[in-house]
């Protein structure tokens, strides 16, 4: 089976949904960001201070490109991986795209205790969102399927995805 890629902006779901995902589908759980982690021996909020974000967006294609290789796999992407058009090629090529949606408001309060999320260390962290939402659009809308995550739960979004991915074979 091909991979499904789980995208999104960061607090739509993606990891939560993945692990569900990958343990009621027995496939391989990865999870981008936490690989690029454990390659770089790094956090992502230290590359982007240190190496900056051209630096882990490199480092995430490369990651991405591997990983396209393989098959079987449930994989949550960074939340702007997709905003490159060869990422997006090669997402499209070797899988299926589903992008988690949710709405700025929801996006802040799931993730305004973190300290992890570099593009959001700024004064106005809701405003940011909204920002990034408005410009990475576009390539959300790439995705095969766009679910909305603001009143789910996780497991329920697991399910809906289920019910496509049994569609598509």
């Amino acid at each position: 089976m091909k991979n499904v890629y789980l995208t999104g902006f960061m607090g739509t779901g993606k990891t939560v949904v993945g692990k569900i995902l990958a343990k009621e589908l027995n496939k391989d759980f990865i999870d981008m960001d936490e690989a690029i982690v454990q390659n770089e021996g790094k956090k992502i909020a230290d590359i982007f201070a240190s190496e900056g974000e051209f630096h882990f967006r490199k480092v995430e294609k490369e990651l991405l490109k591997e990983l396209s290789t393989k098959r079987d796999l449930m994989v949550s992407c960074g939340g702007g991986l997709i905003c490159d058009e060869e990422n997006l090629n090669v997402l499209r090529e070797s899988g299926t795209i589903v992008n988690l949606q949710a709405s700025p408001e929801v996006i802040y309060e799931r993730i305004k205790e973190t300290t992890r999320r570099p593009l959001l260390n700024v004064d106005s962290p809701l405003e940011k969102i909204k920002v990034l939402l408005n410009k990475r659009q576009f390539y959300y809308s790439q995705a095969h399927y766009c679910l909305d995550t603001n009143e789910i739960t996780p497991e329920a979004v697991a399910e809906k995805i289920i019910a496509i991915l049994k569609v598509e074979q």
